[in-house]
């Protein structure tokens, strides 16, 4: 039987417990699951891609170790459907939070499905202890001295940290 691979694309600036949710939930689903973090510069990432694979990879492996299921980190800069072709992925896994994520992502599945038809795309509802988490509205509290102990894993928390007092 051919293996089950799913890919779970995203920036991960930071990677969140709402991320760690969706690859939990994405990797009782299929055999391998590739986390893609994406490059893209254009949302002014905090973090390097190279700290942002480090961190998810981090932060996975409690998952992979609990679900047995093979938990890929890899970097990448291109079409998104050429990635998926890359890794060998059936599917492409897509976190919903609200009904505003639903427009875009909407969007971006026909696209996908049109470019690769051998490709489908699977929505996984957020967590409701997790849906109006957003990487985006993380820093943005982080950055103005909130508390998001509640919002990321203890490696983000701990790398967070340590970025705001290089900063200060």
């Amino acid at each position: 039987m051919r293996e089950r691979v799913a890919l779970y694309p995203g920036t991960f600036d930071p990677v969140t417990n709402g991320h760690l949710d969706i690859i939990d939930r994405a990797a009782r689903l299929v055999d391998r699951l590739v986390v893609g973090v994406a490059m893209n510069v254009g949302k002014g990432p905090l973090f390097d891609l190279t700290d942002r694979v480090e961190l998810v990879e981090i932060e996975c492996q409690p998952i992979a170790a609990r679900t047995g299921v093979t938990i890929e980190v890899r970097p990448f800069d291109k079409l998104l459907i050429n990635f998926a072709h890359e890794v060998g992925a059936q599917m492409i896994v897509r976190g919903l939070r609200a009904v505003t994520d639903f427009d875009y992502e909407f969007a971006m599945a026909g696209m996908n499905y049109r470019l690769a038809r051998e490709i489908q795309t699977v929505f996984l509802m957020a967590s409701e202890r997790h849906q109006f988490i957003s990487s985006k509205l993380v820093k943005e509290v982080a950055m103005l001295g909130g508390d998001i102990a509640s919002f990321v894993p203890a490696a983000t928390l701990a790398r967070m940290h340590a970025l705001s007092r290089r900063q200060d």
